[in-house]
């Protein structure tokens, strides 16, 4: 028998060893494209977009407003919520239509939740590349102002290099909504051939399609993506029910992303515009993949997870002179902008019984964070050089606990590089920060131009970052590139 003064010391061994939850739960992440931390209305209360479902989720769970993705633009940051590396250390740029695979032999999430046995599934927008070569016919090569020709591919081929090589059992989805070919794919093949070069012949809700050159399914409907792809979302929750084990989906959605194509339901709905509307609706998209939990009896063990991949589309400066809706909230910036508005974004988590309901936070975040948290959560332990830049958020979850990390590494081009450490926010370019603000704008709404390559804001006395303090603190910014290099050169955790 062992002795009694033993017994407290091993009780702590066991509860150290103890699995973190009796059961592990289902995993999903709605990732918004291109929504501005202001189109979030429950924390802008100029806001003239509803977002009613996104609200609730937040009452229901916990918010942070101190957020970010790694980067201004989309590519990079899926690429580092999907394996928790800033994307800077491997890329900077977007994939391009028909661009290879962003991913060589990294740890992606998806794979790590296979190997702790969840079912995985990515519904939505990829944008990570595909191993085009291998459907490509010989000597095929784009021709300017029209891109590769439909008969430049063997379309019976599979396709690799996508979802289902990076840890997902199941893929659903177009791809990038407009970039071709503009079809749909499931797992690694498309359902339909693209057959006939990209037409549009609808105006979109704003003007602007930004649809890029190439093959397209005949009567393919750029209207009818994001419901198709909610339908797809909402169908493959209900197939889970009864299935054994946890399940993980991930649902990159390709709204409020350009091209702006509300479906009747919701034009005109908006106060903000076709942007306005067509943000209602991916609203709508969230309240009904929380809706399909609750009905198929996942809601009370399923971690939901709600972000964007970067801020809004420069379009938003006209969006302030027409309807006064700021996507960016107080910040300034927009997307592929180093300043805070081109990344901060918003995000989400509810998990019921665990995380407290009504909660914010003020905790520096970033999405590659979700990787070690989710390992925590799971009980799975990364090996090394992997997820080298993610912290375990799951004590400010559950707690409100202060945050781990203290500073955060962005970029959007080699150009430049921002450092957000604490209150301070650092920006290092070699020509100045790049600004696409209309001519006179800056002036008007408060900001003062300059051309310095150098910027230095502090953010708890200028949020909006309107006064540049680079000139006025040399020691700071002395500071502040010495840990800007040290981030660079290596992890910030193992």
């Amino acid at each position: 028998m062992l002795p009694r003064w033993l017994f407290p010391a091993l009780a702590a061994v066991l509860v150290a060893t103890a699995p973190l939850f009796a059961a592990p739960p289902n995993i999903v992440i709605l990732y918004a494209d291109d929504m501005g931390y202001g189109d979030l209305a429950i924390q802008n209360p100029g806001s003239k977009i509803r977002t009613p479902h996104l609200d609730q989720l937040a009452r229901a769970g916990l918010r942070f407003t101190d957020a970010h993705s790694s980067s201004g633009v989309c590519t990079p940051s899926r690429y580092a919520l999907l394996t928790g590396r800033f994307h800077w250390r491997k890329f900077h740029s977007i994939v391009d239509s028909f661009g290879p695979p962003s991913f060589d032999t990294e740890l992606t999430l998806p794979a790590m939740l296979q190997r702790q046995g969840y079912r995985t599934a990515c519904i939505g927008k990829w944008h990570l590349g595909w191993n085009w070569d291998a459907i490509k016919r010989p000597g095929a090569k784009p021709a300017p102002g029209t891109g590769y020709a439909p008969a430049d591919f063997d379309w019976s081929k599979p396709i690799p290099g996508g979802p289902r090589d990076r840890g997902f059992d199941y893929y659903f989805g177009d791809d990038v909504p407009n970039f071709p070919p503009y079809t749909w794919f499931e797992n690694d093949r498309v359902l339909t051939v693209p057959s006939v070069p990209l037409q549009n012949s609808a105006k979109t809700a704003e003007g602007n399609w930004e649809t890029r050159p190439g093959p397209m399914a005949p009567g393919w409907d750029f209207f009818a993506v994001m419901p198709r792809l909610t339908e797809r979302a909402e169908r493959w929750i209900g197939e889970q029910k009864g299935q054994p084990g946890p399940f993980f989906l991930y649902f990159p959605f390709t709204s409020p992303h350009a091209p702006i194509v509300p479906t009747p339901e919701f034009a005109g709905k908006s106060s903000a515009g076709g942007y306005g509307d067509f943000m209602e609706q991916t609203d709508a998209t969230v309240g009904r993949v929380l809706a399909a939990l609750a009905a198929h009896g996942f809601a009370d063990n399923t971690l939901v997870i709600f972000s964007a991949d970067n801020g809004a589309e420069r379009y938003a400066y006209e969006r302030i002179q027409k309807f006064t809706h700021r996507s960016s909230g107080p910040l300034r910036g927009l997307k592929r902008d180093l300043w805070e508005g081109g990344h901060r974004v918003p995000f989400v988590v509810r998990w019921p019984g665990v995380i407290p309901a009504g909660t914010v936070s003020p905790a520096l975040l970033s999405q590659v964070d979700l990787m070690a948290t989710l390992a925590g959560i799971t009980g799975f332990k990364l090996p090394a050089k992997s997820a080298e830049d993610s912290y375990d958020f799951l004590p400010v979850w559950k707690s409100g606990a202060p945050g781990p990390r203290d500073t955060i590494v962005h970029s959007t081009n080699a150009q430049g590089y921002a450092l957000r450490h604490r209150q301070w926010l650092y920006v290092a370019t070699k020509t100045g920060a790049v600004s696409r603000v209309p001519e006179g704008f800056d002036s008007a709404n408060g900001y003062t131009p300059h051309s310095e390559p150098g910027e230095l804001y502090d953010l708890a006395a200028d949020l909006g970052q309107h006064h540049n303090l680079h000139a006025a603190q040399p020691a700071k910014v002395a500071e502040l590139r010495a840990v800007l290099d040290q981030v660079r050169a290596r992890g910030q955790v193992r």
